[in-house]
């Protein structure tokens, strides 16, 4: 049986890879945990930037196993998301960026008439379908620490002292005023606000 792909996604800004410090932690966190490989990888070493992509923002998807399989760039349009569903699901699980997103895709869809979904574990917050989330409650934003996946920009904000980890239950977000989806793609200080009165259940 072959071993599941992983992925990372990273922010090509005119010509210049975002972030890389904390991509090249996970893929090499990563790439020992899936697949036993100890030999630590540079991404600023194995992405050749092509000279037809070196203004706007692109995204770059990197797939990997035990070797890289493939290297794309796209261009880069993010989602209009103003209202979210929570959906609970008490066996998810992407603790790592597996290329496979079955499980989150499954959860996505069930977001009815909403844009994106909140997903809930044993009474948690967890992440959207594609991006962790930020809550701010008039002087901080709080971010919870039961992750799906703990992605960059995440990890950064954090490090940053930005955002602080904080255990979020449902019946907690009545504390706070916004919510905000964070991502490797998404700059921090002009993604979009959204109101909690747009999460529904």
């Amino acid at each position: 049986m072959n071993s599941p792909l992983c992925i990372e996604t990273i922010r090509l800004a005119d010509g210049q890879l975002s972030n890389l410090p904390y991509h090249n932690e996970r893929l090499n966190r990563t790439r020992f945990a899936c697949f036993g490989e100890t030999m630590a990888w540079d991404l600023n070493e194995l992405i050749k930037v092509p000279s037809e992509v070196t203004g706007g923002i692109y995204k770059c998807r990197f797939t990997y196993g035990k070797v890289v399989e493939k290297i794309e760039f796209e261009p880069y349009q993010p989602r209009i998301i103003k209202t979210l569903r929570m959906v609970e699901d008490t066996t998810v699980l992407y603790e790592f960026k597996f290329q496979d997103r079955s499980s989150l895709q499954r959860l996505f869809e069930k977001r009815e008439n909403a844009d994106d979904v909140l997903i809930v574990k044993n009474g948690l917050i967890t992440d959207s379908s594609y991006a962790n989330v930020v809550f701010w409650d008039g002087s901080q934003w709080f971010t919870p620490n039961s992750p799906l996946l703990k992605g960059t920009k995440r990890a950064q904000l954090l490090e940053e002292g930005i955002i602080t980890e904080q255990k979020i239950r449902v019946r907690d977000i009545s504390n706070f005023t916004h919510v905000r989806l964070i991502n490797a793609m998404l700059d921090f200080g002009s993604t979009p606000l959204i109101e909690v009165s747009q999460i529904s259940s």
